[in-house]
């Protein structure tokens, strides 16, 4: 499914009906969506972009997006509590008149993962980790409802691919929070034309291929996602194969 979805070539797609697309990105770093964000700069999207912290690198990073998207606003530490996400995510609504699509980056480093033995410490973190980017979403979603835009909402979990059995079943843990999340959202936004999608770590030690495997594949997803082609798909999760431990 995935090679008909993004193609056998994905750094070749060009989705010229994205010009001017105006995109919400959070969780973003200089080590965590600089493809996903490049990949709408250059096809001329008006970006909102949340990252962590500005740092001198993040700069340089800004400055190069800025030289082929259309529009470029970049907030450090906006969604550093669910206060001020909130507060982030309705300013962003009405930045560009509204939004046509969001992106959360969901990264899981194995750090967070030590010490966390149980079932319940898992999930706790997971439902941490989900907590910010489902209200941010859900606030973005409500605009686009009320503006009549059928937008995307697209959450992307990543963390190192499962080295044994027992990180394959913390990275299944996770997987199953972000699946039933993703379909209860794009059941309840459905009805208006709002589509909700994910990409979340794949629970298997297994090398079989049949997974994204880099951020730019995940960047040529999103691309497709947002387009015309992609506005059949919602309730949809895509698996990703060890990309935190490439990038994120």
């Amino acid at each position: 499914m995935l090679m008909t979805v993004i193609g056998r070539d994905p750094s070749a797609s060009y989705y010229g009906e994205l010009a001017g697309t105006r995109v919400l990105i959070t969780g973003f770093s200089t080590y965590c969506g600089v493809d996903v964000a490049r990949a709408f700069a250059d096809h001329h999207g008006r970006l909102i972009i949340d990252t962590a912290a500005a740092t001198p690198e993040g700069d340089a990073l800004t400055a190069l997006l800025a030289e082929t998207a259309s529009e470029i606003n970049v907030y450090a530490e906006a969604c550093a509590s669910p206060d001020t996400a909130v507060r982030f995510a309705q300013t962003a609504a009405q930045t560009f008149g509204g939004l046509d699509a969001v992106i959360n980056l969901i990264p899981i480093t194995a750090d967070e993962f030590e010490n966390r033995a149980s079932l319940e410490d898992v999930e706790d973190l997971v439902s941490r980790k989900l907590a910010v980017p489902v209200l941010v979403s859900r606030i973005v979603a409500n605009r686009m409802r009320v503006l009549l835009t059928e937008g995307l909402v697209l959450n992307v979990m990543m963390m190192p691919a499962p080295r044994n059995a027992a990180e394959a079943a913390l990275a299944g843990i996770a997987r199953s929070a972000l699946a039933a999340v993703t379909k209860g959202e794009a059941a309840k936004w459905a009805p208006h034309g709002i589509r909700v999608n994910a990409i979340g770590p794949r629970a298997t030690t297994a090398d079989d291929g049949a997974c994204l495997a880099s951020e730019p594949d995940i960047a040529a997803l999103a691309l497709y996602l947002a387009s015309k082609r992609g506005r059949s798909l919602s309730g949809h999760i895509f698996d990703a194969a060890g990309i935190a431990a490439r990038r994120c």
